[in-house]
């Protein structure tokens, strides 16, 4: 899909900037409520992550073990949401959230991008559990729909929501299947390639992860957004107009 009309599909919100797993920092811990709520308070898009648990439901977080963002070893695919919520708490002490509760916190508030991980090639019922859930989006221009797993983005191709792949330096095969969908997500190291400084001239596409103003000023004239953390949303503003 051409950049425009692509564009002309989001809500404009998402190219002010896009905050990594939630407006986190070192109160907030990332992809936790606080920190989407800190996102809402800002008025900026927010990114988050989700898992399919054990019995088919969609919580949020980006690693498939709880560990680094709770201090307790555990799969979210082994474990059920109850199990979940009353054995794990996020190190600011929130609960790990589910995709309703993000859902109901935000009321399309501002956009988000929700990226799909898919795990031990669950990619069919993940796809199958989010499609479900996102029927209560009332407009689809406030979220894009995110995945390193072409399989998991395909069953959205007539749904409505721009879908992005992301592409990252180390699994760059996935590039091949940039054309499958109306947008790609980057890793910052691959646009010392000619080829992608080709491609984001002529489709919409976002960088991945933004984390300095040396950054931001180095790539913001590359691209329609930014995927950012630990900057200001402001000094983001700023250099993506």
């Amino acid at each position: 899909m051409k950049k425009e009309k692509a564009i002309s599909k989001i809500n404009p919100v998402f190219l002010k900037g896009i905050a990594h797993r939630g407006l986190h920092n070192k109160e907030f811990t990332e992809n936790g409520m606080k920190a989407f709520q800190n996102a809402i308070d800002h008025g900026v898009a927010f990114e988050f992550d989700i898992h399919l648990t054990k019995d088919n439901e969609l919580v949020v977080c980006h690693d498939e073990n709880l560990i680094r963002t709770t201090g307790q070893d555990g799969i979210i695919e082994d474990l059920t949401l109850k199990e979940i919520k009353e054995n794990y708490h996020l190190l600011d002490g929130g609960e790990i959230p589910t995709l309703q509760e993000v859902l109901d916190l935000n009321q399309e508030k501002v956009p988000m991008v929700i990226e799909m991980k898919v795990f031990r090639k669950n990619y069919k019922p993940l796809a199958a559990k989010t499609k479900e859930m996102l029927q209560q989006i009332k407009d689809k221009r406030n979220v894009l729909l995110i995945s390193f797993d072409p399989r998991s983005l395909w069953p959205f191709k007539h749904e409505g929501f721009i879908r992005s792949l992301l592409v990252a330096k180390s699994d760059e095969y996935t590039w091949f299947f940039r054309r499958s969908v109306e947008s790609v997500d980057l890793e910052d190291k691959l646009f010392e390639e000619k080829r992608v400084l080709r491609y984001t001239k002529k489709h919409f596409t976002n960088v991945w992860t933004i984390d300095s103003e040396e950054k931001l000023k180095k790539y913001a004239p590359l691209v329609d957004t930014v995927t950012y953390q630990y900057i200001d949303p402001s000094i983001v503003k700023e250099a993506l107009k």
